[in-house]
């Protein structure tokens, strides 16, 4: 049961024992999928791609871990064919007894798998697969404070302690991660295998996931934002969105739009808030990315093919912009990338 049948749903369950944040931030991930990378760059929400709901026993509030209220928008009854079933981490002892503790939960997790849902867990809420029977002879993980639980627990499980993310199962519908912040990855994850890779980079950037340290500058795209109310200059942007690589771009749109040379800087900043050859380099910067991410072309092919001679020169603006250096930004993401690719 859900408003958007047309998208995929992800149910999210909720016990007492779950983790609030995990919750949260999961729901808040897939609802911001789709949504929110149009908002900040052009300034317009787009379409959502993915229905989270939070799935209880029974619809209302659940005081979780730490005395947290949560609402569960449906109870077991009303969720029967959900797309994924996320279980986030249980706030329970490594050695504590589980016998019935779960017991509806097992069951309810047990029918959507066997209804063809994907099963996701985040740390410790790996134990319920085990509970329910899905583990016998597959590679599972969880939180490392319960990979000798897990195996003792379900002997004909592989528990792989070293693993932060597990796909098993026919057709990779057990889906596992380890511990601490790993759900981030999970969520990404589940976004990318559902509706696409694009989309889980594009969360991954807004939510400076896994590069806290870096800043939010790797992740500004301001450079896409459009706007309308200048048609000459509007028009000037959408030719250098197409030919950023010209040998002299500034020049080129000045020439297009009919304008004085002082006029067309002065009406493009104004539309812009940039003067033309900033909005240019950062176009520029913006395809670098994307080409670090998606290539293994060498950063000397890379800087010429956006339009620069001079690599070396490429190089320190990159970093100026980025505040990583294009192998360190090609490390990052590329291999964030690669990960999400075996996904979709």
């Amino acid at each position: 049961m859900s408003a958007d049948n047309h998208l995929p749903q992800i149910a999210i369950l909720v016990t007492p024992e779950s983790a609030a944040s995990v919750v949260y931030g999961m729901f808040d991930f897939f609802k911001s999928a789709g949504r929110d990378w149009p908002m900040v760059v052009c300034g317009e929400p787009g379409p959502a791609l993915l229905d989270p709901v939070i799935v209880s026993r029974q619809a209302g509030v659940v005081h979780v871990a730490n005395g947290v209220p949560i609402e569960a928008h449906y109870g077991f009854d009303k969720v029967s064919a959900p797309a994924v079933v996320c279980v986030p981490e249980l706030l329970i002892a490594p050695h504590g007894p589980l016998d019935g503790l779960f017991d509806p939960e097992v069951d309810w997790v047990r029918r959507c798998h066997a209804g063809g849902a994907l099963i996701a867990t985040a740390c410790s809420g790996a134990m319920l697969l085990g509970e329910a029977g899905l583990l016998d002879d597959e590679d599972a993980t969880t939180h490392w404070a319960f990979c000798d639980v897990m195996q003792r627990r379900y002997p004909r499980a592989r528990v792989r302690p070293q693993r932060a993310l597990v796909a098993s199962g026919e057709g990779q519908r057990l889906v596992m991660a380890g511990g601490g912040s790993s759900w981030m990855d999970l969520a990404l994850y589940l976004i990318a295998r559902c509706v696409g890779i694009e989309a889980a980079m594009q969360v991954a950037r807004i939510n400076l996931i896994d590069w806290h340290h870096v800043g939010q500058q790797p992740f500004a795209r301001v450079a896409s934002t459009r706007q309308v109310d200048d048609a000459v200059i509007g028009r000037c942007q959408a030719w250098i969105a197409e030919h950023y690589a010209h040998p002299a771009p500034v020049a080129a749109m000045t020439g297009r739009s009919g304008l004085a040379e002082r006029s067309f800087q002065r009406r493009f900043k104004l539309a812009t808030g940039m003067t033309p050859m900033e909005y240019v380099q950062t176009l520029r910067i913006e395809e670098a990315k994307h080409l670090l991410e998606t290539t293994v072309d060498g950063i000397e092919a890379i800087a010429e093919e956006v339009g620069y001679d001079d690599a070396a020169f490429f190089g320190r603006l990159f970093r100026r912009s980025v505040n990583l250096t294009p192998a360190q930004y090609r490390r990052r993401f590329g291999g964030m990338r690669a990960a999400l690719s075996g996904s979709a």
